[in-house]
């Protein structure tokens, strides 16, 4: 049987307060275990919640940013179930009144762009967390009754591949508002999936599974992977999907059972009878919607439009928004009309960088004029790619400028005729087959020539003129 895959994500972000949902107590990441606690986040009896007003204002940032509808009328409810690291055994959440609510994201594929509906946010507080040493458990309440944000998508996905694209750009949105810092490795963004398969053409809904414990985008493609390929194996055998919560075994690269069907009911969610409905005029929708920076999409478009690069190139440079800020200011210092030299070095070479340091490109510490003075040596044809590739590394090591680094190593290309011709010699003579080879049709053979001419010039030749230079002679000969 041919089936596709139906997949519509969760997305739980801890909102950049300075205190908790619903207490004064600080939401600072690292202090010690049960250190930021109180008789509110904790549940106490007689203790009394405030909703955290910056929390609401980010929440219906991002409602906008996402193109939600914001709900003028909203409140909160009661969730009811039992953890350990649930002080109150509920949390305060939102049901049928979320803050905002039918949105739409665009995502970017092969294929073109592709449409994923944003069904609501709503506001909640978030859990402690639980610590498991040996044969004990420890929980620590510092994450109890921290802001979440939680955006829930339509099952409009049909691929890892579409979830992946749906995460990263969401990420990318939210750290634009700068709402979050999106850390993973924090906690600070979490995912959970609905994933079910069909078949291909039918427009009903198979039984899902949800998953948990994805704490990386590559998890969650991992885990939507092994999970479709086990729905499919199930069908094909005659058997049926059961409705369950599976955690993923990153150990084990599979998913694992946590609980059977859940649905709503099972929650008996009810008003919350601590906090009153909130009303959120028009005035300060409005107020909030100003405040929304150049979101991603807006920037790529501008780029293209105004550095006459392409979308795919534009998209990688505004990914992230310090990154954008200081990609833009490197192709403003790049004067060449073609921009297409200073982007290959930012998408290429700078960000491999950056990667393997784990940072971002913006605090590798090179300055955009630097970055200028070493494509412009290259465009000049004074040293190769491969040759900018290792000074800009040492650029970063060191922090030395290019024109000293070049200097100081003698890497200067050597390009006129006379120094070549004399190495050409010698590979010709040194080479006769390779000269044959070409001679008779193979094209590549030439390529071996102008690697030996690099070995024979200990790299300064200049491969373009080499090649030139090689072509003439043994054409003409």
């Amino acid at each position: 049987m041919n089936y596709e895959a139906v997949i519509g994500l969760e997305v739980h972000v801890h909102l950049k307060t300075k205190t908790k949902a619903f207490c004064g107590c600080s939401t600072e990441f690292g202090q010690g275990p049960n250190s930021q606690a109180c008789p509110v986040c904790l549940g106490f009896p007689g203790s009394l919640p405030v909703l955290n007003k910056v929390a609401l204002d980010y929440a219906i940032k991002v409602g906008l940013a996402l193109n939600c509808a914001v709900q003028e009328f909203t409140k909160f409810d009661r969730k009811h179930y039992y953890y350990p690291d649930l002080p109150k055994n509920y949390q305060i959440s939102q049901y049928d009144l979320p803050v905002s609510k039918d949105g739409f994201l665009d995502i970017y594929l092969e294929s073109g762009t592709k449409r994923i509906r944003i069904k609501r946010t709503h506001l909640e507080e978030d859990a402690g967390k639980l610590i498991h040493e040996d044969a004990s458990s420890l929980v620590d309440f510092n994450r109890a009754g921290i802001p979440l944000l939680e955006i829930v998508s339509e099952p409009d996905m049909n691929s890892t591949q579409e979830a992946y694209e749906y995460l990263t750009s969401l990420k990318s949105i939210i750290e634009y508002l700068d709402v979050s810092d999106c850390d993973m490795e924090k906690g600070s963004l979490r995912c959970d999936a609905n994933i079910s398969i069909r078949e291909k053409g039918a427009l009903g809904l198979g039984v899902k599974t949800e998953l948990k414990n994805m704490n990386s985008f590559k998890a969650v493609r991992d885990a939507l992977a092994y999970e479709i390929e086990r729905q499919t194996e199930v069908l094909n055998e005659g058997g049926e999907i059961t409705q369950e919560t599976k955690l993923w075994d990153a150990r084990e690269l599979k998913t694992v059972s946590m609980r059977t069907k859940e649905e709503a009911r099972d929650y008996r969610y009810f008003p919350e009878p601590d906090l009153p409905p909130f009303i959120i005029k028009s005035e300060k929708i409005e107020k909030i919607r100003r405040t929304i920076p150049e979101l991603p999409r807006e920037k790529m478009l501008r780029f293209t439009k105004d550095y006459g690069i392409s979308e795919y190139d534009a998209r990688i440079l505004v990914m992230n928004k310090k990154d954008a800020e200081y990609h833009e200011a490197c192709l403003k210092a790049y004067q060449d009309l073609n921009k297409k030299g200073m982007v290959n070095l930012l998408i290429g070479t700078l960000l491999s960088e950056a990667n393997a340091r784990n940072t971002a490109s913006a605090e590798l510490g090179v300055l955009p004029s630097r970055l200028t003075e070493l494509i412009e040596f290259v465009d000049r044809d004074q040293i190769s790619n491969l040759t900018a590739k290792s000074v800009l590394t040492e650029m970063i090591d060191t922090h030395i400028s290019a024109a000293e680094i070049i200097k100081k190593k003698n890497l200067i290309q050597i390009s006129d005729t006379a120094s070549l011709d004399a190495v050409v010699e010698e590979v010709i003579k040194e080479n006769p087959k390779s000269v044959e080879a070409f001679k008779a049709g193979k094209e590549n053979a030439i390529m071996f020539l102008v690697g030996q001419a690099m070995k024979k010039s200990q790299g300064k030749a200049n491969p373009k003129a080499v090649q030139e230079i090689l072509k003439r002679r043994l054409v003409d000969a």
